[in-house]
């Protein structure tokens, strides 16, 4: 007798009903409880109906475009034409034809790499009509003419975060990996995306605080900002971390790295295999590490002349004391090379001649093009965002974060957006993200200084432009050898911004130009074999003479940092133990205690 021939499996999951129903009722709870809660805060706090500035950016671009409707014509009659050609193209595709595509996506994005975009006609006509029109509103809002350059560059900013918004990735019904994705499922990936949504909402109090990694996956001290130490002294604003020496002999000179308050420390710690800390100990340097408080609204009338006295100059009087070496190499990180940067300057007046190099990672020192971050930067903003600091006694970490992850949206947004919420999966585990999340707050009266002195009227680049415990600071007055250290995809700090400041100091520069980006660029470990560097030992007018004179070299640009520091003071002492220096006294274990306070 023939074999009887068992019934295919469907290809479609049909839901539990029971279990769907248990997972609606939770969902519908927890959106009643967020709801009422947000509600309440409302109430209580009020409702800013245009913090960022927007709409009178955009209101004054309409103007300006009404002024002129022939070249909004002309724009519209190209989207017209542009979608004909697609809806006839669609049409051969349908037949069996091939032709050309109207518009092709960058093949480097990422929202578009599924073949399905390609392949099935439907989704190609999607993903081309989305491209027609974002290149269409990029054109409209680009090309205004006798536009104030500030209002340019926010109504440009604002209408990338609306186009990368309207992606038809960011909608279930319009991306092709999650419709797939649904009917493997049964639809099960979108309930638990809902309730991936709800758990954010729920840990950012009503606000939407993204997951972007698996935080369960990483403790500060055990597998991340792992590398030994000892705390050998602290006061209000930070700690300092020296780290255990790993080479029977060190160089004479110590190094002291100020990192940016605006993130923790850590960034330069994080696994062995990318810890800059660990590979500055390997190669036989003594390191001191300043880990800032996450302050609260005590410290809020902490100033930019405090960061100074309780962190560069209280952190350099204590390795003084530790290390009998009255000599130091500083290394300081974005907004830690700023303040290193000032408190040269500051030290160069009164005779301090501690510091004998420094070195800055993408450090702005000249404000005059700084970047996409200067569409937060007008005097609306400010004054709103020094109106809520006020009542607070701080700035939230999470605005902070949200204001740098919208420099990258696609990358830091939205992708998570689809993984979490449309595709119902959890993210990976990844060191550099955990460390992104880990955001800290902002003291009002240091921040309020640094983003009106130094972003809006970039008071640092000019003479005597700030003072610094009332002295005025002369970037010029610094002669010691520096090191610039920036990244060619830095949103940030533009490279040839701080390849302006640099032309700023009095003594010798070297400027090197790293690949990547404002961390990946800084984080890159020779053993990763990852990215290149530029090199040239001029120092032309502009950043283009420097670009069209280097050499690439390929590899990280650590060994360059290295060979470039240790020709200064080749000088070796027996290796120097945290703690074991007369009269002084271990707090606790690196990373230290500030370092774990979480927002």
């Amino acid at each position: 007798m023939p074999q009887a021939q068992t019934p295919e499996e469907p290809d479609i999951k049909l839901p539990d009903a029971e279990a769907l129903g248990r997972s609606m009722t939770d969902i519908a709870q927890r959106s009643q409880r967020l709801v009422t809660d947000w509600l309440k805060r409302q109430a209580k706090e009020g409702v800013e109906l245009d913090p960022l500035n927007v709409g009178g950016a955009f209101m004054e671009m309409t103007a300006k475009l009404l002024s002129n409707p022939g070249q909004l014509v002309q724009a519209q009659f190209g989207l017209w034409r542009d979608y004909m050609t697609l809806w006839q193209n669609t049409t051969r595709r349908i037949m069996g034809q091939e032709p050309v595509p109207v518009i092709a996506h960058d093949p480097k994005d990422k929202r578009f790499a599924d073949p399905a975009w390609k392949q099935n006609e439907i989704f190609d006509f999607i993903k081309q009509s989305y491209l027609l029109s974002a290149r269409y509103i990029n054109d409209v809002v680009t090309h205004v003419d006798g536009l104030d350059p500030k209002t340019a560059q926010k109504v440009d900013f604002y209408a990338r975060q609306f186009i990368n918004a309207l992606s038809p990735s960011n909608f279930a019904l319009t991306n092709p990996e999650v419709l797939r994705r649904a009917r493997e499922t049964g639809g099960e990936n979108l309930v638990r995306g809902l309730s991936n949504l709800l758990t954010d909402l729920e840990q950012g109090r009503g606000s939407l605080r993204i997951k972007m990694t698996d935080t369960d996956a990483f403790k500060i001290g055990e597998n991340i900002a792992a590398s030994p130490g000892k705390v050998v002294f602290q006061n209000e604003l930070m700690q300092l971390i020296q780290y255990s020496p790993v080479t029977p002999d060190v160089y004479a000179r110590p190094v002291l790295i100020l990192p940016p308050w605006i993130n923790k420390f850590y960034i330069l710690d994080l696994r062995p295999k990318n810890s800059w800390v660990r590979w500055l100990v390997s190669q036989g340097h003594t390191v001191f590490m300043v880990s800032w408080v996450n302050p609260d609204e005590s410290l809020a009338a902490k100033n930019f002349d405090d960061y100074m006295v309780e962190g560069v100059l209280a952190a350099l009087d204590a390795i003084e004391k530790i290390t009998k070496q009255h000599e130091v190499n500083a290394i300081g990180y974005c907004l830690g090379g700023t303040l290193l940067a000032s408190s040269l300057g500051y030290m160069a007046a009164k005779g301090d001649d501690r510091i004998k190099s420094a070195t800055f990672f993408v450090t702005l020192t000249d404000f005059t093009d700084a970047g996409e971050l200067g569409v937060f930067i007008d005097e609306e903003q400010l004054s709103s965002l020094e109106e809520k600091m006020s009542k607070r006694g701080f700035l939230e970490g999470s605005e902070m974060a949200t204001t740098f992850n919208m420099l990258r949206a696609n990358d830091l947004i939205w992708s998570f957006v689809v993984n979490n919420y449309l595709m119902g999966k959890e993210p990976f585990p990844f060191d550099l993200l955990y460390w992104n999340s880990d955001a800290t707050r902002m003291p009002p009266t240091m921040h309020s200084f640094y983003l009106r002195n130094m972003y809006q009227k970039n008071l640092l680049a000019q003479p005597g432009g700030i003072t610094m415990k009332g002295v005025p600071i002369d970037l010029g007055a610094i002669k010691i050898p520096l090191y610039f250290l920036s990244c060619r995809e830095d949103h940030i700090a533009p490279w040839t911004s701080t390849y302006k400041g640099a032309r700023n100091f009095g003594g010798p520069v070297r400027f090197v130009l790293a690949a990547s980006g404002h961390i990946a660029g800084v984080v890159n470990p020779p053993e990763g074999g990852k990215y290149n560097h530029f090199i040239n030992e001029a120092l032309p007018e502009s950043a283009e003479e420097w670009f069209e004179g280097a050499t690439e070299v390929g590899g990280s640009w650590w060994p360059d940092w290295q060979r470039w520091v240790s020709a200064f003071n080749p000088e070796k002492v027996p290796a120097r133990e945290p703690g074991k220096a007369r009269g002084i006294k271990v707090i606790e274990d690196a990373p230290g205690s500030y370092v774990k306070v979480k927002i």
